[in-house]
């Protein structure tokens, strides 16, 4: 059972810069996809970035070129360098990875990080 806890966000104004990390722990060595979802106040939660199992990296449209997903396997760790960030960024940040238990898929999620971005 793979179990995950987040962590670094925090209020920022906008044009600023965070970085979340996402440390892993039991089973790690089963995870095959890593991402970051968010969900702001009467939002659903939607994916912001993904490093599917195959490989190379995937972002909403709306962070494309102002955040970055990478994950450290040596560290269990995932992590979401957001920059340029804007009020519309403001959400809970869940980490999310795949893994597999024999032949199952299953999946994790994080408890959650607060990102506020201030106009």
């Amino acid at each position: 059972q793979v179990q995950l806890v987040d962590s670094g966000g925090g209020l920022v104004p906008a044009g600023g810069s965070l970085r979340l990390s996402c440390s892993a722990s039991g089973g790690v060595s089963s995870i095959k996809a890593v991402g970051w979802h968010r969900q702001a106040p009467g939002k659903q939660r939607e994916l912001v970035a993904l490093i599917p199992h195959e490989g190379g990296t995937s972002y909403a449209d709306s962070v494309k070129g102002r955040f970055a997903i990478s994950r450290d396997n040596a560290k269990n760790a995932v992590y979401l360098q957001m920059n340029s960030l804007k009020p519309e960024d403001t959400a809970l940040y869940y980490c999310y990875v795949q893994y597999t238990t024999g032949y199952n898929w299953r999946e994790a999620w994080g408890q959650g990080t607060q990102v506020t971005v201030s106009s």
